[in-house]
């Protein structure tokens, strides 16, 4: 799966994580049906979040945390990164790889299967970006990006973008899940004070189309970390 949420409707680079929502996200049979439902899921367009927080910064080790089909991983690649991509789901992952190969930047995306639940990608990274990570069922989210920001070099950046809330045709959508404010994923990370700068923590509203295919908005909220030491 990509552990990405990316409800963005196929209009959008989503879930996925970038995914649909369901309540056991740590199922790896579940994702590989849902990727398996159509030959694509997702717009195939990086989230506009990573672009607008990453583009200025210097390339060098990336992780994108929920992979999905890729395009995260792949615009990443193309600015230079060398990208580990991460989701459950090897039917995303195969997407993922075919992606990076059609866009000309396989050899940069080094594609992993994990159940975040169960295992980490090794090493350190410049970037870990886990967008739209969202807490369904029983999913450690907060123990998920405690390993995300244990995984920053020092200087490097940790963006946690997420929904504050549901869509404008329908705001209740998963209302029970919580969706944390960037003040509350902060604290959730528990980082040691004075080893972090916090560059961003802010609302924002995305447009986006409905199911109806008429325009529409969703409350999204961003933060984006410093590692200092």
């Amino acid at each position: 799966m990509s552990e990405h949420e990316h409800e963005h409707q196929a209009q959008q680079h989503q879930p996925h994580p970038h995914h649909a929502h369901q309540d056991q996200p740590g199922d790896e049979e579940f994702w590989d049906a849902r990727y398996s439902e159509s030959t694509r899921i997702w717009s195939g367009r990086p989230n506009e979040a990573l672009v607008r927080e990453v583009s200025d910064l210097t390339p060098g080790r990336a992780l994108d945390l929920g992979c999905g089909e890729g395009a995260d991983a792949v615009w990443l690649a193309r600015q230079g990164w060398r990208v580990t991509g991460t989701d459950i789901s090897k039917v995303a992952l195969g997407r993922a790889a075919e992606h990076a190969d059609e866009a000309g930047v396989g050899e940069r995306v080094d594609l992993q299967r994990h159940d975040l639940t169960e295992s980490f990608p090794d090493g350190e990274f410049d970037l870990v970006s886990a967008c739209f990570l969202h807490n369904y069922g029983d999913f450690p989210r907060d123990r998920v990006l405690r390993s995300a920001a244990a995984a920053v070099a020092p200087g490097g950046i940790l963006l946690v973008v997420g929904h504050a809330g549901g869509p404008s045709w329908d705001p209740d959508k998963h209302a029970e899940i919580g969706f944390p404010t960037p003040d509350e994923v902060l604290g959730q990370l528990e980082l040691p004070q004075g080893d972090w700068d916090v560059l961003l923590a802010e609302d924002y509203v995305q447009p986006l189309t409905g199911p109806d295919g008429r325009p529409g908005t969703r409350p999204d909220n961003v933060l984006k970390v410093r590692r200092l030491r």
